[in-house]
């Protein structure tokens, strides 16, 4: 009697679908890690020295990160209450007009790149979701 062939799945192709896949799943977290880049070239902001005086940083630009706890409209932009992630103090920060496409929430974390202005009143230059 003749041998029949092996119906048998081909173990070469199994291990050649389990290694796409593992390639695919690996640079597809690649990917997703390079999409949430922070905003670069700032200094991140201390909160101590804000706190002490914050007039004497106008002029500076920094980086805050953390959640947006409140948000007020306003005609010539709005203005959002941030909870810094070092600390759990809270800081009013300027958004202007030219930010008005972006919809800002709440709860969400953001890092925004600051401008002091006269009085210490940070004002939004750049903002990224984190």
């Amino acid at each position: 009697m003749p041998r029949r062939a092996s119906s048998g799945p081909n173990s070469t192709a199994i291990i050649g679908i389990v290694a796409f896949i593992l390639v695919a799943a690996l640079v597809a977290m690649f990917l997703m890690k390079g999409s949430k880049q922070k905003i670069k070239g700032a200094t991140p902001l201390s909160m101590s020295e804000f706190l002490e005086n914050g007039n004497s940083l106008r002029g500076n630009e920094y980086l805050i990160e953390g959640t947006v706890d409140q948000r007020w409209p306003r005609d010539n932009g709005q203005l959002v209450s941030l909870q810094v992630n070092d600390s759990e103090e809270l800081i009013g920060i300027e958004i202007p007009l030219s930010f008005n496409g972006l919809n800002i929430e709440r709860s969400q974390k953001y890092a925004i790149k600051v401008k002091f202005r006269e009085g210490g009143v940070p004002v939004a230059t750049q903002i990224e979701r984190l």
